[in-house]
């Protein structure tokens, strides 16, 4: 599959696309001189310094220290303002409930974090009453500054009840629940709800170093395994909003389970670990734990969960030829790198013809991903190019605004 640099258009009737592509380049590349934007986009000049004065008017770009030494006037690079716009993500997780106040360059100013059994629609709205005005008070905000409230959450929850020993009763509620409805009248604010995997996909392409790949697959590994697809350079959301959602994906040669979400979830770490400390078992899910305390059971998780992802990887290559594998999950980094390390000794030993294997590499975001991800909906619909939805209208139900 071949990929099409961005290219813009001289024509005035397509303005707002041509600064959606500037703010996009300058966020990819971190500061752009007008020339560096002529040559990358193909604008003439007069079009760029239009647009780079009206962006600089909406307080969306600000100007760094001019570049001398080069023939002529100084050169002015631009980049993006972190003040622009502020957004709050919420991640609703199968046993954590996230909240974070993110700038317009993925700074997280202010978070709060509770550890839960399993999410109820009482409990994530208490959560939130309770958190909200804290949130806003450590980060200095008021209502009235913040752009939307965004939701990542797992889709059909009550799906899932028994994987994650939950109740089914109390679960179902979720099925006619409206929770964007709930949460306007608590917030006041636009939301938007979107699938927790995306989101994590979505922080990575966003805010996470530039990523030369147009087309890679990612993977979050949760309390329930997840992630997204990114096609042409954009979170390709699939008719229902859930592309990328892994955890059914079939695993072959393992007893008793053929699921990818059987083997590569945190729960089923979690499980292994209550075999011997419950208490230590219901811990994994604290930022700042010593995974060190769950050997040997993490090293016996982490051989079955790359195994199985490595499965996973040929799968999903047989039906697109992407260039990279992203492995990201609720974890510190030095627990992510020996999950990629395991997908990669595993793929070594598998039959891999018809398919070309990319490079496998680690997510940069860990247990902040779903949050930051959310918080981004906005950044990516409305500041950047992204080819998979542009001068599209969504599908009905795909994404809550």
């Amino acid at each position: 599959m071949s990929s099409q640099t961005l290219k813009g258009s001289n024509l005035t009737t397509v303005r707002g696309i041509n600064e959606r592509l500037i703010l996009h380049l300058i966020r990819e590349q971190g500061e752009l001189t007008k020339a560096d934007t002529t040559r990358l986009t193909g604008l003439s000049p007069n079009a760029i310094s239009v647009i780079f004065r009206s962006l600089e008017e909406d307080n969306l770009l600000l100007r760094c220290q001019p570049i001398r030494g080069r023939i002529g006037q100084p050169s002015v690079p631009m980049r993006l303002n972190p003040d622009a716009r502020y957004y709050i993500g919420f991640k609703i997780g199968r046993r954590t409930f996230e909240l974070a106040l993110v700038n317009f360059t993925g700074t997280i100013l202010a978070e709060v974090k509770d550890i839960h059994k399993y999410p109820t629609p009482e409990n994530t709205l208490e959560f939130v009453t309770k958190s909200l005005p804290s949130l806003l008070f450590a980060a200095g905000k008021s209502s009235e500054q913040i752009s939307a409230f965004n939701v990542a959450m797992p889709f059909e929850l009550w799906s899932w009840s028994a994987d994650f020993d939950a109740p089914e009763q109390e679960m179902a509620v979720w099925r006619d629940f409206d929770l964007k409805g709930e949460l306007c009248k608590r917030t006041r604010q636009p939301v938007t709800v979107q699938n927790d995997g995306n989101a994590a996909c979505r922080a990575e392409l966003i805010f996470g170093p530039p990523v030369e790949a147009r087309d890679f697959i990612y993977f979050f590994v949760g309390a329930f395994i997840g992630g997204g697809i990114v096609l042409n350079g954009g979170v390709f959301p699939g008719r229902s909003g859930n592309a990328g959602g892994f955890g059914p994906m079939r695993v072959p040669e393992n007893a008793g389970a053929d699921r990818l979400v059987d083997h590569a979830s945190l729960v089923v770490l979690e499980h292994l670990v209550a075999q011997r400390d419950s208490a230590l078992a219901a811990s994994l899910y604290e930022e700042g734990f010593d995974w060190n305390l769950v050997e040997p059971e993490l090293a016996v998780w982490l051989t079955r969960a790359g195994r199985s992802l490595a499965y996973a990887v040929i799968s999903a290559l047989a039906v697109i030829d992407f260039e990279a594998v992203m492995v990201d999950g609720g974890f510190p980094a030095d627990i992510c790198m020996r999950l990629v390390r395991e997908v990669q000794i595993h793929l070594e030993s598998l039959d891999k013809q018809g398919v070309v294997c990319p490079d496998i590499k680690a997510g940069h975001f860990n247990y902040r991903a779903g949050v930051l991800g959310a918080a981004a909906y906005q950044i990516s619909t409305e500041f950047m190019i992204d080819q998979n939805t542009l001068l599209q209208r969504p599908p009905d139900g795909l994404i809550q605004t």
